[in-house]
């Protein structure tokens, strides 16, 4: 069950020409690429025309994807609900775990030994019911998916944020939290709100040192990390057809950094020649047959105005290479501004690290452009001014890259070759080079850059370029280096200035790609044993979290009030926290200690309203939870923006907090809040934000009224007996009030099957 065989696909192609009829009568217009897509895998329980922003449907995807870390979660979930076997197309994906410290051999070697626990349960969960595995080194999930399992007008999920990184192949693919995906894997609809539609018409053509990075970080700069939610971002114009399928990849996999819903291209040539040189060369022909369809309708283009929230112009004939951070993704500049602003911010000019490759930049393309560069330096004698660490998307790219040598060019520069898994970009990167709280700069082609994001260190600034840029910045070993117009001096004395560079597409002789590092699930999934060790510190199975007792909430204390940015990182850190991701009770010990709380000076320090002393913050809601009380969380805006992991939800339900209110949430973390039974408000009024003190009490009363559309009451204690009554806004639909009372969306799974059985 982990792949659609091409009469699947044809079938699904054969079924677009009367969905999309029946689109543009509910909607009385033509249609975007986005809106064809979705329309086509609308649950028949979704009725009437959806409005952006408001209607809340039910969707069927084709196929469901999940990375090592949420996999854990997700299979343990799944197994509670006590399924044989998936019920779509389903594939896990082992990268996330293989920390970086020496090179790809001895780092993956030693990821099979500290992790052969967590791998031999996913490889034996995943057989048992129907999943296929890719085993560790095999490749990141995002380009082991785009390789191959996406193709055009097709629809995913993914238990990871990047997952949009399919959109490069003219595929609907969305981030998920694990709890969604166990849904779908189940057989269930997977319910989203209608997103509204942001278009990026691109004009002209890329050219020089502009990639398709510089696309996506241009964007960035426009819309801001929030701009993008509760959106699709649907590209469209001709300068779409100047950027390959992998570059397109790299463009949909940051728009998670936007806070897009996910981001898609048409279907084009570019698309069609990289089916054809993975191997799939009957899913381009039928795409190629049926491409009207995976298109958006010829009007869309025309006036895009009129069928866009938004509409955003990039000329790419103008747009220069950017640079993006530090600590934030959206902080963007072109590269011609970039050297003086290093001067005036008193940014550390000296490189420590320059990283290229992870699931956003790790194509052939990618590789061939940095090594273009790099050969112009290694001709010269020139070795890299600071540390260059390469990162191989998958098996494929790291073994044909090898073959037609510009591995070997990146090494002879002074490069390491990592793992083919996630490393650095996810916190996975043993750094010995610096201390803790040294400030220092890095720059990567990776996809997210928050403080401690790389390597745990809050004082390293790291800003993002594309590959090419980043080798460049390597030779130069600063920041205030621009490759576009300044020179570098060789060891012969030689003074270089840089050409462009200049890369294939896609490999000549075709990608290798025989040692895939796959295996398929079981023929027969009952002679399969999973075993979970009771004594496990990487894995615990699951309890049912309790269903609610029909009473109101009344005067809970305020474990956190988060201030200022508060991100999945924030509230549970990966890193070293990644080996405890199959294991509830310990990854809990790391809730919100990255969080930045009004009531303490450090992070993940608060006030324990019950010994009246400052404590870590996971301690304070363990000591409420032993004493039978549950708590509430206060978010500022856009919550939970950032990774997709639902431990980050998962640790305060464990922990006993009842409610999270935020002045404005991120789309996922909300959702995977509401899957695992806690209430997520936000204010109606932003500024009851300001009311909340250390020790203050809250109540949430009318929760027997709890319905859609309907506000809540919430009620402030304040120690004197003052009380302040204010309105609390949800998101949540009837199915959503049904977990909440069930306890979590899964109980009320398991709640239909037994139902379904007793029938």
């Amino acid at each position: 069950m982990s792949q659609l065989n091409i009469k699947d696909i044809e079938k699904i192609y054969k079924n677009l020409a009367a969905k999309h009829d029946e689109a543009r009568k509910s909607v009385g217009r033509p249609i975007t690429l986005a809106e064809k897509i979705l329309f086509a895998h609308l649950d028949a329980s979704s009725q009437g025309k959806p409005v952006r922003g408001e209607t809340y449907v039910f969707l069927r995807p084709d196929r469901v994807a999940m990375q090592d870390a949420t996999a854990q979660m997700a299979l343990l979930q799944f197994m509670q609900a006590q399924l044989k076997t998936v019920a779509v197309p389903t594939t896990v994906h082992c990268d996330h775990l293989i920390q970086a410290r020496v090179g790809a051999d001895h780092d993956l070697q030693s990821a099979l030994t500290e992790n052969e626990e967590v791998y031999n349960f996913l490889r034996t969960a995943s057989e048992k019911h129907g999943i296929g595995f890719w085993n560790p080194g095999a490749g990141i999930i995002h380009q082991v998916v785009l390789e191959n399992y996406a193709f055009p007008g097709g629809m995913m999920i993914g238990t990871d944020s990047h997952t949009p990184n399919g959109g490069g192949l003219g595929m609907i693919a969305i981030g998920v939290g694990g709890a969604d995906a166990v849904d779908v894997m189940a057989g269930e609809a997977w319910g989203v709100r209608w997103p509204k539609l942001i278009g990026v018409k691109l004009t002209g053509s890329l050219n020089g040192w502009t990639s398709p990075k510089d696309v996506i970080l241009k964007l960035a700069g426009i819309l801001t990390v929030a701009g993008g939610t509760g959106a699709i971002i649907e590209y469209f114009g001709p300068g779409t057809k100047s950027i390959s399928c992998t570059g397109k990849g790299t463009i949909t996999n940051m728009g998670a950094e936007l806070g897009a819903t996910t981001s898609v291209f048409p279907f084009d040539e570019r698309m069609a020649a990289y089916l054809n040189i993975t191997k799939r060369a009957d899913i381009a022909k039928l795409a190629e047959q049926y491409k009207e369809f995976l298109v958006a309708d010829p009007e869309v283009e025309k006036d895009p105005k009129k069928y866009y929230d938004q509409v955003v112009e990039i000329d790419l004939d103008k747009l220069e290479p950017h640079i993006v951070g530090p600590h934030t993704p959206d902080l963007a500049r072109p590269i011609s501004e970039f050297a003086k602003e290093v001067k005036e911010k008193g940014y550390p000019d000296k490189l420590t690290y320059a990283l290229i490759g992870s699931c956003t930049n790790s194509s052939y393309e990618d590789m061939g452009r940095a090594a273009h560069v790099a050969q112009q330096a290694v001709d010269h004698g020139m070795k890299v001014s600071c540390g260059l660490l390469i990162t191989p998307g998958s098996e494929q790219i790291h073994q044909t890259i090898k073959r037609d040598g510009q591995l070997n060019v990146l090494e002879k520069l002074g490069g390491t070759v990592l793992a083919n898994a996630c490393g650095p970009c996810i916190g996975q990167w043993k750094r010995e080079d610096i201390k803790q709280g040294e400030s220092n700069s890095i720059i990567t082609s990776f996809n997210r850059n928050f403080p401690r994001r790389n390597d745990g260190n809050p004082e390293t600034l790291a800003f993002i370029g594309s590959p090419e840029i980043v080798t460049a910045f390597a030779l130069a070993g600063r920041l205030s280096f621009n490759p576009l117009k300044d020179e570098l001096k060789a060891p012969d004395g030689t003074i270089i200035h840089l050409d462009p560079p200049v890369a294939d597409e896609l490999p000549e002789n075709g990608f290798i790609s025989e040692d895939s590092g796959y295996i398929e699930p079981a023929v027969d999934g009952s002679k399969v044993q999973v075993s979970v060790k009771p004594d496990s510190e990487r894995l615990q199975l699951l309890e049912p979290f309790a269903p609610w007792d029909g009473k109101d909430y009344m005067k809970l204390p305020v474990v956190l009030k988060a201030v200022g940015k508060c991100t999945t990182d924030h509230i549970s850190p990966a890193g070293p926290w990644l080996r405890y991701r199959g294991h509830i009770d310990r990854i809990s010990d790391n809730m919100f200690i990255g969080a930045n709380n009004a009531f303490a000076k450090n992070p993940g320090e608060g006030f324990d309203v019950l010994t009246g002393k400052t404590a870590a913050l996971p301690a304070i809601a363990r000591h409420y939870k032993s004493e039978g009380m549950g708590w509430v969380a206060i978010g500022d805006l856009n919550y939970g923006e950032g990774s997709s992991r639902e431990h980050a939800a998962m640790s305060p339900r464990f922990l006993g907090c009842k409610v999270v209110i935020a002045r404005s949430f991120a789309r996922i973390h909300e959702t995977n809040l509401k899957k695992q039974g806690v209430l997520a408000f936000t204010f109606a009024d932003p500024k009851d934000y300001e009311l909340i003190e250390q020790t203050d009490r809250l109540s949430f009363v009318g929760l027997e009224e709890l319905a859609p559309n309907n506000p809540v009451q919430a009620i402030i204690h304040k120690p004197d007996g003052k009380e302040h009554k204010v309105t609390l806004n949800h998101t949540m639909t009837e199915e959503q009030v049904g977990w909440f009372n069930a306890g979590s969306a899964l109980n009320l799974i398991r709640l239909r099957q037994e139902v379904g059985s007793a029938k």
